[in-house]
């Protein structure tokens, strides 16, 4: 990318006297995807691709262009500035650091020095693995990109980033010829393919399967209010779905937030402390800046229990005159929105013994299969992995086909305790057609008066 800065510059040169404010994402990216099913190879797709955008602010309008030919950026930020002036807005910017910066993500093993055969190797050693007890069926999906980007704006900034991010997802179906059930579990990290190399693949792989296997003996799940235990994943699946959705400033703005008017409000139980941190490294989540330049940080987004912060794009900070948090993302063809990074509960100080030790009729439940929120109406649905019942302090019966239910607030009002541990999942999240990689977690976690649900 350093090669191509003079061009960059002298295209946001002719043009900074035409429009109120522009800037130039570009990028070079090196990709590779496999997916194996059912013990066979089904595909594998790596690419090379370049692209760059212009995006341009006038009148209060966007205009944006983009192009797979660097030589053609002039061309195409003529056509960002037509359509910006064809446009009328009421978009302002929220001030921020001018910045002149370069980032290189550390890989002990660059992703693009290991061949497709040890990538394989990886693939079919979590394949094969997994394939024990009742499994009938196997997904294995190994993702990474390598990529060089480069950020200026018409203010001055001028950031470089070697990005470099894996990952590894496994799914598992078992059948008695009754009964089918699935369990699935990912690996990654926002680092080299020594992420995967030190991990220990044939451990991974069968406890997936040996789970899938376990869950054909579970009994069904009952229904009904209970004090409830979620684990680190279900943890972090509700925070991210049910509480980072609603904090995004681009829902708020849009009237499809619940807590579009709760700021500096009691959204939770004193003891409910929750985090996005984009700059942690360890999170599949991370990144140093996000798309517009912005130096990302640990942002706290409620703080014993009271709301103290959206998350939001230069745009939306601008509109609601609230700080810059740096979660504006998007690939380099898209527009920017703002995203999630790495979301979680902060830990408090119990252990699981001490969690359960007073449950007398309660659930614990583990692991996430999805599920809906609506934001706006802040009520969601969440379905677990698998789940047990508690009785007197001890866990006894193992129920499968279970959901977690309720309404956003009533249930962050709920939180009743807090354990010591810690883990953030790998994913992918979707938003307006985007997709991006987040990491979400926290520590098991006690609810009280929760709403289960089952098959019985």
């Amino acid at each position: 990318m350093e090669e191509h800065i003079d061009l960059f510059k002298s295209i946001l040169n002719k043009i900074e006297d035409k429009v109120d404010y522009a800037d130039i994402r570009a990028g070079t990216g090196n990709n590779t995807s496999i997916t194996m099913k059912d013990n066979q190879i089904q595909d594998i797709n790596t690419g090379l691709s370049t692209v760059a955008r212009i995006r341009v602010l006038n009148n209060g309008a966007w205009g944006f262009a983009t192009t797979n030919d660097f030589s053609k950026l002039e061309e195409i930020s003529e056509k960002a500035i037509k359509i910006s002036n064809s446009l009328k807005g009421d978009i302002t910017l929220a001030e921020c650091d001018i910045i002149e910066d370069a980032v290189a993500i550390e890989q002990k093993i660059k992703l693009s020095d290991v061949s497709i055969e040890e990538k394989k190797e990886i693939i079919q050693d979590a394949n094969k693995a997994s394939n024990v007890g009742n499994v009938i069926s196997t997904t294995v999906r190994y993702g990474d990109a390598e990529s060089k980007t480069a950020f200026l704006s018409s203010e001055g900034s001028c950031i470089l980033t070697d990005n470099a991010r894996v990952s590894l997802s496994l799914n598992a179906v078992a059948s008695n010829g009754e009964l089918i059930q699935f369990h699935h579990d990912s690996l990654g990290g926002v680092k080299g393919f020594e992420v995967l190399k030190n991990a220990d693949i044939e451990s991974f792989g069968r406890k997936v399967g040996e789970k899938a296997t376990e869950l054909l003996d579970a009994k069904p799940a009952p229904s009904g209010r209970f004090t409830i235990i979620a684990d680190n994943s279900l943890t972090g699946v509700f925070i991210h779905e049910a509480v980072g959705h609603a904090v995004e400033a681009d829902l708020v703005l849009q009237d499809d937030s619940i807590l579009h008017d709760q700021m500096n409000k009691k959204i939770g139980s004193d003891i409910v402390n929750i985090y996005d941190d984009s700059s942690n490294k360890d999170g599949f989540g991370y990144y140093p800046y996000d798309v517009e330049g912005v130096k990302t940080r640990k942002n706290q987004i409620v703080k014993d229990g009271d709301l103290i912060s959206y998350l939001s794009s230069r745009e939306s900070a601008g509109k609601l005159d609230i700080p810059l948090t740096g979660n504006a993302r998007s690939s380099i063809s898209d527009q920017p929105i703002v995203r999630m990074s790495n979301t979680y509960l902060q830990p408090g100080d119990l252990s699981f013994d001490e969690l359960i030790e007073d449950i007398k009729d309660g659930i614990y439940l583990k692991g996430s299969r999805g599920g809906q929120v609506d934001t706006g109406k802040g009520i969601f649905q969440f379905n677990a992995s698998e789940a047990y019942k508690i009785e007197n302090g001890e866990l006894k019966d193992h129920f499968r086909d279970v959901s977690l239910s309720g309404n956003i607030l009533e249930t962050l009002k709920c939180v009743d305790a807090i354990g010591s541990d810690f883990k953030l999942s790998v994913g992918f999240c979707g938003k307006g057609g985007q997709t991006a990689p987040v990491g979400d977690g926290g520590p098991h976690t006690r609810i009280l008066n929760a709403m289960v649900g089952g098959s019985s």
